[in-house]
C-alpha cells in the first residue's frame, strides 16, 4: 500500500523590492567577488533603460561581464541550446537575468547545463516526455531582475520552454534551480507595454487561483527521498497565504497597471503580487489552465497570429493569454471539487460572495475572470487564434503529457473532460 505524503517544503529565492534596486546588482556580485558576470537579456529588453541600468551597475562595482541578447521571447529548447552553447565559451562566476519570465527561465537553463551537463538534453525535462532526473548538486549563482510584472520566474526552480518538434511546452523543475536573488524594480516595468501588462497580470490572477484550488499536498505520493519532492507539491498552509494575498493585489490594480502604464502605484503592486503568487505555486503548483495552455502556445505557428502591442511580435501567443484562455472553463469544472476555495479566490478578486451558494462557485469565480478579461481586451477565445473544434483531439493529446501540472488538479480531468473544456474555450465571451 502506498504512503501518502505528510510533509511539505518551502523554498523560494531571497527577494528584494524597491525602486532602482537593479543599481544595486554590481555591489552585490562584487561583495561575492564575482570577476565575470554571464549577463542574458534579449533583443528588445537590450535597447532599453533597464539593461542600461544594469550595465552601469556592473562597471560602477568593477565587475566584468559578458552580454547574451539572443534570448527568445517563449523560448524553446533551440533557443535554450542556443543560450548554453554560448555559455560554454565564457568564463563566468554568477548569472544575470534581465527580462521576462523567458530570460530568467533560460537564465536557470544555461545554469543547469553549464554546471552539470547531461548525457541527453531531455535528462532533466519533466516526465514523461523528460526523464525528470534531479539536479545532482549545486548551481553557480542566479541573480534575476523582471522587466515584467506576470512569471514569478524570480522566485521559482522552474523554467519552461517549448519542445520544437513536439510543439509542445514542458519544462525543467528542481529547487536548486531557483535564483540565488529577485530584485523587484518597479522602475523597469516602466518599459511595459500594455498588452505584456495585460498577459502576465493575468498570469499572476491565474497562478494564485490554481495553487489556491490544487490538490492538498498530503494527497500526493511520499518520496523515496527528500530530494525527490517536487517543487510542486499541492496546495498547503503557506503558499495559500501568498496565493490568496496575491489575488486580492491583483483585483486592485490589473486593471489600473494595464490601463495607465504610469500609475506607479499600481505596477509596484503588481510586480510584488507577481512574486507573491510566484511563491504560492512554486511551493504548490498550477493544474489544468496551465496544462492546457502548453499545446495552445506550441501549436499555434502557422495560424497567422500575433498578438498586438507586443514589439517586433514573432508567431505566438503569450503566455499570460493561452493560460487564461482556458480558466473559466476549467474553474467551472474544478469548483465541484472544493467549492468554498473557489468561492474565497472570487471573494479575493473583489467580488461579495456574502450570500452565495457554495454550488455556485465555478459561475461565480469564472464570471469574475470573463469580467477582466473583457476589460484588458484578451482574445475573446481559441478561435480567434485560428483553432476550431477540428483541432481540440491535437490539443487534448499535447495536454496529457503535462503530468507534472495536469495531476495537481482538484478534479482529475479524463481526455474526455479535456474536449469539453476545450470546446467551451474556442468562445469564451
Amino acid at each position: 500500500m502506498s504512503r501518502h505524503e505528510s510533509a511539505f517544503e518551502m523554498a523560494t529565492s531571497a527577494i528584494r523590492f524597491g525602486p532602482g534596486v537593479t543599481r544595486e546588482a554590481g555591489m552585490d556580485l562584487a561583495e561575492l567577488g564575482v570577476r565575470n558576470a554571464l549577463v542574458l537579456t534579449d533583443p528588445w529588453m537590450r535597447t532599453l533603460p533597464p539593461v542600461a541600468t544594469l550595465e552601469q551597475s556592473l562597471n560602477d562595482a568593477k565587475v566584468g561581464y559578458t552580454l547574451f541578447d539572443r534570448v527568445r521571447v517563449e523560448p524553446t529548447d533551440v533557443s535554450f541550446r542556443d543560450a548554453i552553447d554560448f555559455a560554454r565559451g565564457v568564463e563566468f562566476d554568477a548569472i544575470v537575468a534581465i527580462g521576462g519570465g523567458s530570460t530568467i527561465d533560460t537564465a536557470k537553463a544555461v545554469n543547469l547545463y553549464t554546471c552539470h551537463p547531461p548525457e541527453d538534453f531531455l535528462d532533466y525535462v519533466n516526465p514523461p516526455i523528460g526523464k525528470g532526473k534531479p539536479v545532482p548538486g549545486a548551481v553557480k549563482p542566479l541573480f534575476a531582475i523582471p522587466t515584467t510584472a506576470g512569471t514569478g520566474s524570480e522566485t521559482t526552480g522552474v523554467a519552461i520552454f517549448d519542445l520544437a518538434h513536439l510543439h509542445a511546452k514542458t519544462g525543467i523543475a528542481h529547487r536548486r534551480l531557483k535564483p540565488t536573488l529577485g530584485y523587484l524594480d518597479p522602475d523597469n516595468t516602466r518599459t511595459m507595454p500594455s498588452a505584456v501588462a495585460a498577459a502576465t497580470g493575468l498570469d499572476v490572477l491565474s497562478h494564485a487561483i490554481e495553487s489556491y484550488t490544487a490538490v492538498h499536498y498530503t494527497g500526493r505520493p511520499y518520496p523515496e527521498r527528500p530530494i525527490l519532492r517536487p517543487a510542486y507539491q499541492g496546495n498547503n498552509p503557506i503558499s495559500d497565504v501568498w496565493s490568496l494575498q496575491a489575488l486580492r493585489m491583483v483585483g486592485d490594480y490589473i486593471v489600473r497597471a494595464v490601463e495607465d502604464t504610469g500609475d506607479d502605484e499600481a505596477r509596484s503592486q503588481m510586480i510584488l503580487a507577481s512574486a507573491y503568487a510566484g511563491v504560492g505555486f512554486g511551493n504548490a503548483g498550477v493544474h489544468l489552465p496551465h496544462g492546457m495552455s502548453y499545446p495552445v502556445s506550441g501549436m499555434v505557428k502557422g495560424r497567422g497570429y500575433r498578438q498586438a502591442g507586443y514589439p517586433n511580435s514573432p508567431e505566438m501567443i503569450p503566455h499570460g493569454f493561452s493560460v487564461i484562455l482556458n480558466a473559466p472553463a476549467v474553474f467551472r469544472f474544478t469548483a465541484g471539487a472544493c467549492p468554498a476555495r473557489h468561492l474565497e479566490a472570487a471573494a479575493a478578486l473583489g467580488v461579495d460572495t456574502a450570500r452565495a451558494n457554495l454550488a455556485d462557485a465555478g459561475r461565480i469565480l469564472s464570471t469574475r475572470i470573463v469580467e477582466l478579461m473583457e476589460r484588458l481586451k484578451v482574445p475573446r477565445g481559441l478561435k480567434e487564434l485560428g483553432y476550431s473544434s477540428a483541432d481540440i483531439p491535437a490539443l487534448v493529446e499535447g495536454t496529457l503529457p503535462q503530468h507534472r501540472v495536469t495531476k495537481l488538479s482538484p478534479r482529475p480531468a479524463t481526455p474526455e473532460d479535456l474536449g469539453r473544456l476545450f470546446e467551451e474555450t474556442l468562445q469564451v465571451y
